[in-house]
Formats: C-alpha cells, sequence, structure tokens
C-alpha cells in the first residue's frame, strides 16, 4: 500500500511539473487565450466566449542543444499589463498608436523564452533563445486547428519561388489537401468570428507559408536554407534557380529573437484594416532622423508604357519622354517620377543609364521643376554590387530605388532586404519593393521602406482578367493587413464586366472611375502611382484634381463599413481635413455614411462618385459639393464596382 501512494505521489510531482496551465485576457477581456505546458506547448483562443482558434501547438527543432518544446519544463512565469503609445516617424494609418497589451513571459529549461501577448485585437507570440551558441534550425512547429467547418480566403502558391502576387479562393479549410499552401498573410472564418494569421518583426530567418492537411489544421512550413542559386535559362537578369538547399531553415546566431507570429481576431471585418498589430510587434525605429522621408505620389511610365501622345517627338525610354512626365508632375504638384525598366544601359548593366537617356540631367530638370526622381532596379544585380550602385545613384541626386524581381523568401533573401534598407537609410534614399514578399515589420525599423508590393494589382490588367472589383474590395482586409501595397491605382480607360478588355499596352481597370479614385483614400501607401499616362491625365484634369488632393499618410483612420469581398468604407484624417473612400464590388450598393466623427462645425464636402449611367459606362462620374456637420448621415451609392470619395474640409465663416 505505501509503495502505491509512493507511485502516486511521485506520479503527482511529476505531472505538475510537465503539466501547467496558464490563461491571460486582453486588456478589454474579450480575447481569452489559455497555453498548457504538458511536454509540448499548445494553446487555444475565444473570442467572447466562443472558441476560434481550437488548437495551436507550437515550438522549434534544431541541429544541435535543446529543442523548443520538446519536453518542455518551465522554469519561471511573469505577467503583466502595458500600455504605451507609439508615434511612427512615417505614420501609414495612425499617427498615434496605443500600445495595450497583456503579457506572459515563459522561461524553460534549456534557456529559452516564450513571450505572448493578448491585444484587444489579437495574439501573438515570439520565441527566444538564451543559449549564447551557434547552430541550425531544423524546422519550426506551428500546427494551427480551427473548429470545423472553418473556411479561408487562401491566398494559393504554386511555389514558394514568388512574388506572392495572388488570389484570395474560398476554400474549406478541412479539404485543403496537403500539396497545397499559402503565403502570408491569410484569412480563417468560423461561425462567429475571423482570424487573420501572419508574422512581423522577420529579421535574419525565412519567411512562412502555410500548408493544407485534408482536416482542420493547417503547418507552417518554409523555404530551406539556399546553398546554390544559379541564372535561370529564361531571363536570367531576373529569375533564378534553386540548385542546392539545405537539410535546415536557417542559421542562427547566439540570443536570438524570432518572429512574432501574429493571429488578429475580430468579429468584426473592419478591425482587419483599424489593426496595427503588425507594426506595434516590429522592431523600434532605427534611424533617429526622418524628416527627409518624403511619402507623396509618383507619375509611373510603365503601366502605360510610355504611351503619350500629342507631342513633337517619339515617345518612349528617351530623355524627351521623361520630361514630359516630369512637366506633367509639376504642373500636378506630384512629388515623384519613377523610372523603370528601360533606363540602364542593360538590366544587368546598371551603373550606367542608356545612351537615349540622359539621368543627371533628368535630375536635375526635376530639381528645377519640384519633382524628384526614384530609379527601378532589377535586385541581382544590386545584391551583386549594392554600396557603390546606392553611391552612384546617390551622386546622381536620385532620391530612391524601386527593387524589383526578388521573389524569394529564404534567410539570405530576407537578410537583402534589410541590408538594402539599412544601406538606403545611410544615404537618404526611399526604398519601395517590388516582387517581394509582404511587409514583415522592416517598414518601422526603416521608415525610408515607404512601400511593398506583394499584391495582385493593378499591372494584371495588362494580362489578365484577375483584378476585379470583388479582388478589390478584398485585399485591404487581407493583404493591407500586413502593411502598405504598392497596388498602382489611377487607371483612366475603365470598363464595366462586359466591356472590360485585356490591352496590354492600352490598359483597362475594371470598375468605375469612382472605384478607381476611391482606392487613394482605402489603399495604404506611402508612395502611391497614378499608373496612367500624363497624356491621358491632361484630358482628365477633373478626376486628377481631385486624385492629387488626396495624402499619402494619415493622422487617424476609422472604418465606417466592411465586409471581405463585398464593401469598404473608410474614412482618414490629415490634419483638419477628413477623407472618404468607399468601394463595393459587382453588386450595386448604397452606405450610409455616418459623419459623427467630426468636430462641431460645418464642413464643405467635395463629392466624387459614380454617375447616374457608369453602370453602363464605367468612366461616367458625378462631382458634387454640399454642406455637411458631425449630425449629417450621407448616402454613398454605387454602381456594380463603384466607388465613392470624398473630401472634407472646414468651412470658413464669412
Amino acid at each position: 500500500m505505501k509503495k502505491i501512494v509512493l507511485v502516486l505521489i511521485m506520479f503527482l510531482i511529476i505531472h505538475q511539473t510537465y503539466s501547467q496551465d496558464y490563461t491571460i485576457k486582453s486588456p478589454n477581456e474579450t480575447i481569452q487565450l489559455h497555453l498548457k505546458v504538458d511536454k509540448d506547448i499548445s494553446w487555444t483562443a475565444s473570442l467572447k466566449g466562443h472558441t476560434i482558434i481550437k488548437d495551436v501547438k507550437i515550438g522549434m527543432d534544431f541541429t544541435s542543444g535543446e529543442n523548443f518544446g520538446t519536453n518542455a519544463q518551465v522554469k519561471a512565469h511573469a505577467t503583466k499589463k502595458t500600455t504605451s503609445m507609439i508615434y511612427p516617424g512615417v505614420p501609414h494609418k495612425d499617427a498615434e498608436i496605443k500600445d495595450e497589451y497583456t503579457q506572459l513571459v515563459l522561461t524553460f529549461k534549456g534557456k529559452y523564452q516564450l513571450e505572448i501577448r493578448a491585444y484587444n485585437d489579437g495574439v501573438a507570440y515570439q520565441f527566444t533563445d538564451k543559449n549564447k551558441r551557434n547552430r541550425n534550425v531544423k524546422a519550426e512547429t506551428l500546427n494551427i486547428t480551427f473548429p470545423e467547418d472553418a473556411t479561408s480566403f487562401f491566398p494559393k502558391e504554386n511555389s514558394m519561388y514568388s512574388h506572392n502576387e495572388r488570389l484570395y479562393l474560398n476554400k474549406v479549410v478541412a479539404e485543403i489537401p496537403a500539396t497545397e499552401f499559402c503565403s502570408l498573410p491569410v484569412v480563417f472564418n468560423t461561425d462567429t468570428a475571423k482570424v487573420l494569421f501572419t508574422e512581423t518583426a522577420l529579421h535574419d530567418y525565412p519567411g512562412m507559408f502555410l500548408k493544407g492537411n485534408g482536416n482542420s489544421t493547417v503547418n507552417a512550413i518554409f523555404p530551406k536554407f539556399v546553398l546554390e542559386a544559379v541564372d535561370h535559362k529564361m531571363e536570367p537578369d531576373r529569375n533564378q534557380t534553386i540548385n542546392k538547399e539545405a537539410d535546415f531553415i536557417a542559421k542562427a546566431s547566439d540570443n536570438k529573437t524570432y518572429p512574432w507570429r501574429v493571429f488578429i481576431i475580430s468579429d468584426d471585418d473592419r478591425t482587419f484594416i483599424e489593426s496595427n498589430l503588425t507594426y506595434q510587434l516590429a522592431k523600434p525605429q532605427a534611424i533617429e532622423n526622418t524628416d527627409w522621408i518624403k511619402p507623396g505620389k509618383v507619375a509611373w511610365d510603365w503601366y502605360n508604357a510610355n504611351n503619350i501622345y500629342g507631342v513633337d517627338f517619339k515617345s518612349g525610354l528617351n530623355t524627351a519622354t521623361y520630361k514630359y512626365y516630369i512637366d506633367f508632375a509639376s504642373s500636378n504638384k506630384i512629388e515623384y517620377i519613377i523610372l523603370d525598366e528601360g533606363w540602364t544601359k542593360s538590366t544587368t548593366e546598371i551603373l550606367d543609364y542608356s545612351p537615349n537617356i540622359d539621368v543627371p540631367e533628368l535630375i536635375r530638370y526635376g530639381k528645377e521643376k519640384g519633382v524628384d526622381i526614384i530609379l527601378w532596379t532589377l535586385w541581382k544585380p544590386l545584391d551583386a554590387n549594392l554600396t557603390t550602385i546606392l553611391d552612384k545613384y546617390k551622386s546622381w541626386g536620385a532620391k530612391g530605388i524601386k527593387v524589383d524581381f526578388m521573389q524569394r523568401n529564404d534567410q539570405y533573401m530576407v537578410n537583402s532586404y534589410e541590408q538594402i534598407a539599412m544601406e538606403c537609410a545611410k544615404r537618404e534614399l526611399l526604398v519601395d519593393f517590388h516582387g517581394s514578399f509582404k511587409p514583415s515589420g522592416l517598414r518601422r525599423q526603416y521608415p525610408n521602406v515607404i512601400n511593398y508590393e506583394g499584391v495582385k494589382g493593378s499591372e494584371n490588367n495588362k494580362w489578365s482578367k484577375d483584378v476585379t472589383p470583388e479582388h478589390n474590395v478584398t485585399i485591404p482586409f487581407i493583404r493591407m493587413a500586413a502593411g502598405p501595397m504598392d497596388y498602382t491605382p489611377g487607371a483612366m480607360s475603365n470598363g464595366q464586366r462586359a466591356n472590360y478588355i485585356v490591352k496590354g499596352k492600352r490598359p483597362m481597370s475594371m470598375g468605375t472611375r469612382a472605384h478607381q479614385v476611391a482606392m487613394y483614400v482605402v489603399y495604404e501607401a506611402p508612395l502611391q502611382m497614378l499608373c496612367d499616362s500624363p497624356s491621358r491625365y491632361y484630358k482628365e484634369q477633373e478626376t486628377v484634381d481631385f486624385i492629387t488632393q488626396i495624402p499619402t499618410i494619415w493622422d487617424e483612420t476609422i472604418v465606417l463599413h466592411g465586409a471581405i469581398g463585398d464593401y469598404i468604407a473608410v474614412a482618414r484624417r490629415k490634419d483638419n481635413t477628413w477623407y472618404i473612400g468607399a468601394m463595393t464590388d459587382w453588386s450595386p450598393r448604397a452606405l450610409e455614411l455616418d459623419l459623427a466623427f467630426l468636430k462641431a462645425g460645418n464642413y464643405n464636402m467635395e463629392i466624387f462618385k459614380d454617375g447616374v449611367n457608369a453602370n453602363r459606362f464605367a468612366e461616367d462620374y458625378k462631382k458634387d459639393l454640399i454642406e455637411v456637420n458631425s449630425n449629417s448621415k450621407i448616402k454613398a451609392k454605387m454602381a456594380p464596382g463603384g466607388g465613392w470619395s470624398a473630401i472634407i474640409t472646414i468651412k470658413k465663416q464669412d
């Protein structure tokens, strides 16, 4: 009998050592995370008492030393609540961000820590290795199980070598096979709420993807550490073949902190646009002075294939054409033009310019006209000679670079992004990452990283019918939650579904003119393009005059209406002026806009909306000017694929 009692006592002691439970709640107590340590580490999350994330198993495996989450034993834990303010150097959606959360830090035997935070709009976790040794990461475990019948807006990828420009496919999670995977961010939908999953503070580590399993669980997968990448047979200047990979995903240094795994949780789709979680969890700003970082709009050449007309010279890749772009930008107070592909001597000889384009002269001419120039470059030749190339561009007087065709998410590429950002910051150069993965926190550390692509944007109009109004009102809720997106709006040739035509050199957009204009308020992009030809813009001066009033960074953001893939209405403030942008899918809608966010007083509202015949002729629009106040409720009526915008200014006293 004594032996049985002794065995029971020993079992209880051992079980207590291995099985420990912890619960934290968001500051408003609507989100609860329950974590269990019992040989492995797992947690669940609920919103308002409903289980939203059924089970998450987490851990890391290394080539040597202690694994994280295997036979896990907690040595110490600490919980605290934190409230502070963040003031972004370049505010993308809010000039002030309240950073409020409940934190649980677990210290494990094996010298590693797990930090978990619960916010009012989600949860996040991060591992830190306290071992003073270098080793390789074989794999990271993240198995997320959702309730039965969960669905997903799934950005399916065909390869990890990708631009990450995807459509969001509606899929039942349990029906996603193990052969299918997606890039981030991705949204999962349960009966009572949605979860947006992504990552931030991604440094010196590969980007994550999620794959299916044919059940309600999805798993993290990663690109392997690249040992050999060679020029691809097709377009060797920009594409690579990964010839050799290691049997691990990353080389890890001592005292390594890994990326935050971020779960934005809400039963209100508007939360995914208003949330700043990916910014809050990123590394603090590394640049002391940000005064030189000038957001703004860009007259862009590539979308419209340099097709200008009504001039007395041959348009194309030449100095005269780009001076025309500069003149257009100057006359409309547009801050930048881009010299996209074709300005260099060749796509690999990027320290010199084409004999048809005098770049120093264009930069001089632009300064005379108050317009700065950003230079496009392929990543491969830039990576091969980074500092020399940046020094040359800086000596010419360029204001930034647009880097294209990275297409990889492995550790080397993630490090390359940061190296480019850092070296550009030293030289006070802006960076627009094109052909890129999603924003993953670097924009906070280096606010000169002023935009990212990683989105299926308007350039797809040149070769497909992918960029529909439904897609356009999906991406703000998913892709934009990770950070700004270089969608490149501003198409002046617009078509309804029945008369849209794919035209490579004269592209048109799906949806109405007002749909395009609303993007300038709805889409976050501190460096925002005007994609169409200046010659066409001169003929559409009324539209241009409205667009150029809209800022590209914001002091405050309020989402008035929102449903993923259906519609959106956003109000944003810059100084004392408010701007509203509303968009719909192919369904016509009338959204009531409550202007209660306005301070007391009378205001002028300048409206740009669908014309009465926009359902037949998508370029039909109408402008109105009305008086409003904080008691006003305005109907934003939109045609199929339509839009609605407003600029609200304080009414001057007579």
